[in-house]
């Protein structure tokens, strides 16, 4: 950013497509003083760097209002304003689209069943002018803030199809004497423009259910930010004070089980902080003085005086914010590609269709005026966009339906096509690859005194540390009934626990701690250990009248579809990587486990997204597997994120694929899913366009010369029609495809 501007951002309202976002840079960067401008279609909003001496927020908002849509600046209390309007445009689409169907049902069944009752053309008529002018308001709108700016996409497409079909028909139930002195029957087509409308605003429907749940990822990572904190003001007094108040050099207090607001480093006061938020480990890491503290993480039992370091925008939960945001933005929908496809097309057919009737006038003296305007009507009625529409909404609807009955959640088309280039898949360990829960994984005891379990579990459970609950967990079924009162309990943290029951001193902790106090450790136990240790488990002595008693091996221990799930991946010739923020020696011990050849330890998340940065870099098309907020910003930030189902909410909101029951075979299955939705998709694309390649000069007439046959408006919306079916008819085979 230039030293002598500022840069905002501000929520933008009515943008629907790609063609949007691109109408909105270009006409904002034209400002002057506006250095730059990036428009982030996923959660409706343009950042703008500009100069605060030549431009100002309202005037960007007034060039954005001229455009067609608008913009949020400060004075509209942007943060509770935006949200009320978008719920307030969503709801309203939702009704559109739900009236649209129910008015356009009469008038399909009328034309396909009853076209010769009384008043078909008049009960036809009725039913889809609301469709047209009240549920496809915004198409018309949309299509002339295009013409306006001599462009065209899929709301031109739309609004001139429509608009054809439906002035047609009125003129055919108006004047039907036109056409029958003429020896023609006057046939209407207010499905057509009914069928076009409604098709269209449910795919807008599915679309912002989407982009709204992609922006409220955004907002429960924000969420973990308190909105208050403790500050210490003078000797011995607090003042609760807004986090966007919060200095460096403020003295801050954590409370037992409170979210920490700002980065810093702790003062005074000892206690585990969970920080799986941002390193994705379950085990909470022990806070004493001179260690650093993050944003967002959660405190433990302990109290914490910390001074505040990095604030605002400088935390790194910001920075996985800011990430998130910006990766986001890079994901272009697949209506990019429609809207740059009707921006040819439209004006192509548009064309077509004036140079037909004009052909027709100059050629046909005595019918030229009736073939020329049948052929215009024809022509545009036939390159109707609802094969065009339909091609990858109906191949995507099957598909997704296809992949929820196996467990996978797809989001969009999008996220279908990427699938099938995934080159490289990277996957988080913890809760992922591993099952993301300390668990006790064996115990190897000297003798087999049912009585010490139980003591040892009694001992445990006045224990706070993470572990602890692992070893409770492990025996609680065990001497349930025989419970000893634990007295003179003692907790040193980093170290262990002791505590005296009927009169014995009993320990448990590590090695040192039992080294401290003097206990005797035998070497079955010493060699059992070794083992543990080179299997990278954490290991919990136990000790009781001055030697150890046995030795409990803690680990966070593999799923079982993890080896299946890598050895299918790399049957398919996609490169396996595993991330961690674990040490080296557990993090290369679960790779060797799961057949992961390729592992990065000790990483924080801005690290997982950059390493995902570098293997796009060299080409990859990036897939990456998490389940906790410390992986959303690689999720974002990865060609395709795929979340675990019993992962955290905001995972599953930034990732394009879930896997709701987190087994790692469903993977591969979404890959070859993948592989043939795109081949589906590709077959519907063809159809359309070799539809309209055929149908459009026939509809115009070329063949009239040849054999005397002019295509009548009727055949062309049956052809319109039966050409969607095709679409439909070959998207459902999807459904009978095998994983």
């Amino acid at each position: 950013m230039h030293r002598d501007t500022i840069q905002k951002t501000f929520p933008v309202l009515r943008m629907h497509c790609a063609s949007c976002a691109k109408r909105i840079e270009d006409t904002v960067g034209r400002l002057p003083g506006v250095a730059n401008v990036a428009v982030n279609l996923a959660a409706s909003t343009a950042t703008v760097e500009y100069h605060p001496d030549v431009q100002n927020p309202l005037d960007i908002r007034k060039s954005v209002q001229a455009e067609g849509y608008d913009m949020l600046v400060e004075e509209d209390d942007p943060s509770g304003a935006f949200d009320r309007i978008y719920a307030k445009e969503s709801d309203n689409l939702r009704r559109r689209t739900r009236r649209a169907v129910v008015w356009s049902l009469p008038v399909v069944i009328m034309s396909m069943f009853f076209m010769d009752m009384p008043y078909a053309h008049a009960l036809m008529w009725t039913f889809a002018t609301p469709v047209v002018f009240l549920c496809g308001r915004d198409f018309f709108v949309g299509a002339w803030q295009q013409l306006k700016h001599r462009s065209a996409n899929m709301d031109t497409l739309v609004a001139l199809s429509a608009a054809t079909a439906y002035l047609f028909s009125v003129f055919n139930t108006l004047f039907p004497d036109f056409w029958l002195r003429r020896g023609l029957h006057p046939h209407v087509y207010f499905e057509s423009a009914s069928v076009i409308i409604t098709f269209v605003l449910l795919g807008r429907w599915l679309e912002q259910k989407a982009k709204r749940r992609a922006a409220m990822s955004v907002k429960r990572l924000i969420g973990l930010r308190p909105g208050t904190v403790s500050v210490v003001r003078g000797f011995g007094r607090y003042a609760e004070t807004a986090v966007g108040d919060i200095v460096p050099g403020d003295v801050v207090l954590v409370k037992p089980g409170g979210r920490i607001a700002v980065d810093g480093v702790v003062l005074t006061g000892e206690s585990y902080v969970d920080e799986s938020m941002l390193t994705g480990e379950p085990v909470p890491v022990l806070k004493r003085k001179g260690d650093e503290v993050f944003a967002g993480t959660m405190n433990g039992r302990g109290s914490l005086h910390f001074e505040a370091g990095k604030t605002g925008d400088d935390t790194m939960l910001a920075q996985i914010i800011r990430m998130v945001q910006d990766a986001q933005g890079r994901k272009a929908p697949v209506q990019k590609r429609v809207d740059r496809i009707a921006a040819v097309f439209v004006p192509a057919v548009i064309v077509i269709a004036v140079l037909a009737f004009v052909a027709w006038i100059m050629l046909d003296a005595q019918h030229g005026l009736t073939h020329g305007l049948l052929a215009l009507m024809t022509v545009l009625i036939i390159a109707c966009p609802c094969a065009l529409g339909l091609a990858t909404p109906a191949a995507i609807m099957v598909g997704l339906g296809r992949a929820a009955e196996r467990g996978i959640l797809i989001r969009d088309a999008g996220s279908l096509e990427t699938a099938k280039n995934v080159s490289a898949v990277v996957f988080d360990k913890t809760g992922t690859v591993t099952r993301g829960k300390p668990a006790v994984v064996s115990v190897r005891w000297l003798d087999d005194d049912d009585r010490r379990k139980y003591i040892l579990r009694d001992l445990e459970r006045h224990s706070e540390h993470p572990l602890a609950e692992a070893i409770v967990r492990h025996f609680d079924t065990v001497g349930a009934n025989d419970a000893r009162p634990v007295t003179h309990f003692e907790s040193v943290a980093g170290k262990g626990v002791a505590g005296v029951v009927d009169g014995e001193t009993y320990f448990a902790g590590s090695a040192e701690w039992l080294k401290e106090n003097g206990v005797v450790t035998d070497d079955r136990l010493l060699a059992e250990a070794v083992q543990v240790y080179c299997r990278a488990q954490i290991a919990v002595w136990f000790a009781g009248g001055g030697k150890a008693l046995a030795l409990i091996a803690v680990a966070d221990e593999i799923k079982a579809s993890s080896r299946e799930s890598v050895r299918l991946l790399e049957s398919q010739h996609i490169v396996c990587y595993m991330l961690t923020g674990d040490n080296r020696y557990t993090a290369e011990s679960i790779a060797a486990q799961a057949g992961i050849k390729h592992c990065h330890a000790g990483m924080l998340p801005h690290q997982k997204s950059e390493f995902i940065k570098q293997l796009q870099a060299r080409g990859h098309v990036v897939a990456m597997v998490g389940d906790g907020i410390n992986d959303s910003a690689s999720l974002a930030q990865a060609d395709l994120g795929i979340a675990m189902g019993q992962g955290s909410d905001i995972a599953m909101d930034v990732a394009q694929m879930t896997i709701v029951s987190s087994d790692l075979t469903k993977i591969p299955e979404a890959i070859r899913l993948s592989v043939r939705t795109v081949a589906v998709i590709r077959q519907n694309l063809f159809w359309a366009f070799i539809y309209n390649m055929i149908g459009i000069p026939v509809a115009a007439g070329v063949l009239y010369a040849v054999n005397g046959f002019l295509l009548n408006p009727m055949i062309a919306g049956g052809a319109m029609a039966l050409s969607s079916l095709c679409v439909v008819g070959n998207s459902l085979r999807l459904r009978r495809v095998k994983l």
